[in-house]
């Protein structure tokens, strides 16, 4: 079965409540339609009622801007924000924004979780999900990742696997790297359904080179098999012998991963975000994300130049997130 097959049959399961806050952007109205038809999670709109298709059957739509909950939206958001420096007039006018409002409701659990950002931009989709909806306990690093699906009939190499930090975490410590390590590996497992095999990414391999920048690889691979000791990882390892069998045998006698990794940390933002866009243009692998990880609640962001299809994947793949909290 293709992943994003597999993610869909989850969320049939069981569905969960999403909610969308560019209501009124037609790819969004669209996606939302799909996602009700096909009984792939319930869908709450943020928009203006007359902004938005009489076709929808199915699906709640809020207006942002005077729901009858306001006044509790906005005590919320004071006490979260007030010691920040926002005022009462502040988050009267805060909780009417679609983003914040999203996070809210996602906060307090009226929604399972918000996908945004294909109006918005991916540092207010961010910003409001860290201060609204907050850092799930005992996580220090909230990161991102792609789903990257390789599905082609001649594809060398067929299935799924997670590229992260392509998205937020721009140079990321020895700590926050092995923290991304470890959050990538609990999001392949719960979107792939398998086993989870990491490699650390370099331009070495098993210490074939010297640099100073490969020491923080090293450090975040130690910390890892510390704090996570059961989950497959190597590192520094460069990308061909990651991904292949032979050449991972004949650079890295020594690895002890049991096949080739299904997620894939790349050592900056810059390195991952290329890498992500060249398997995307060049290789014809699906990327379907930035998704958020290491949130107390699901909220997920979109590319501007999303299609609707991708808005369709990403309430899925925000929906089985979800499901790790019924």
């Amino acid at each position: 079965m293709k992943p994003l097959d597999r993610i869909f049959e989850a969320c049939r399961a069981a569905p969960r409540h999403i909610l969308l806050p560019e209501g009124e952007d037609p790819r969004v109205q669209d996606a939302a339609a799909r996602a009700v038809g096909d009984g792939l999670a319930r869908i709450t709109l943020l928009a203006d009622p007359d902004r938005v298709s009489r076709d929808i059957a199915g699906v709640t739509v809020i207006d942002p801007a005077n729901a009858p909950d306001l006044d509790m939206l906005a005590a919320e958001c004071l006490r979260l924000r007030g010691a920040k420096g926002v005022t009462a007039d502040q988050a009267q006018a805060l909780v009417r924004t679609p983003l914040v409002q999203a996070a809210l409701r996602v906060r307090l659990g009226q929604v399972d979780g918000t996908v945004g950002g294909a109006v918005a931009t991916t540092a207010e989709t961010v910003r409001a999900a860290l201060q609204f909806i907050g850092r799930a306990p005992g996580i220090n690093t909230v990161s991102s990742f792609f789903l990257m699906l390789s599905c082609a009939k001649d594809a060398p190499i067929k299935g799924g696997m997670v590229f992260a930090d392509c998205g937020l975490v721009i140079a990321p410590t020895a700590q926050e790297l092995a923290d991304i390590a470890i959050a990538s590996a609990a999001s392949a497992q719960a979107l792939l359904g398998e086993q989870p095999r990491v490699a650390l990414l370099s331009f070495s391999t098993a210490g074939s080179a010297e640099h100073a920048s490969l020491t923080r690889i090293r450090e975040a691979l130690a910390l890892v098999r510390r704090s996570a000791p059961q989950l497959e990882i190597e590192g520094e390892i460069q990308f061909d012998a990651a991904i292949d069998d032979a050449i991972r045998f004949r650079k890295a006698p020594g690895s002890t991963l049991s096949a080739r990794p299904n997620v894939f940390v790349f050592p900056d933002l810059a390195s991952g975000n290329i890498g992500y866009k060249i398997a995307q243009r060049l290789g014809g692998l699906t990327a379907i994300g930035p998704v958020l990880q290491g949130l107390n609640r699901p909220a997920n962001d979109l590319s501007r130049g999303c299609s609707a299809e991708d808005i369709l994947a990403m309430i899925a793949v925000t929906s089985v997130q979800g499901l790790s909290r019924a």
